[in-house]
């Protein structure tokens, strides 16, 4: 069954997500160098397949966590997370992404992120 969050219980979720996320984007910049460098030169400084699969490995911990807690992640490149919620009876996600301070953005459900609005 899916959790339902008020927008208080997202953005007290929100301040700890930001801290993941930041680990998230390292490991994805180290991933994307460590590759680039093994394609282009054989081997990067940052280390070789046992550096990527234990970066691979903390990326997909932070993301089950996320999903455990009922938060859904929509991409890591950028960082985009949704909190599922209702707002006035209408089923919304409160919407995160990579970048952005607080929590003040949701869209419909079945509008996806073309559909994003300022919270009231």
């Amino acid at each position: 069954m899916e959790r339902i969050f008020t927008v208080d219980e997202a953005r007290a979720l929100l301040p700890g997500v930001i801290e993941e996320a930041r680990v998230v984007i390292a490991a994805r910049a180290d991933l994307a160098e460590i590759t680039f460098d093994r394609q282009a030169a054989g081997g990067s400084q940052l280390g070789g397949i046992a550096e990527i699969k234990a970066l691979e490995a903390r990326i997909e911990e932070i993301l089950s966590g996320w999903t455990g807690r009922g938060i859904e992640v929509k991409g890591i490149a950028p960082v985009l997370v949704d909190f599922p919620a209702v707002l006035e009876g209408v089923s919304v996600r409160l919407c995160w992404i990579e970048g952005e301070r607080e929590l003040a953005w949701y869209h419909r459900t079945d509008l996806g992120f073309a559909g994003r609005r300022p919270l009231p």
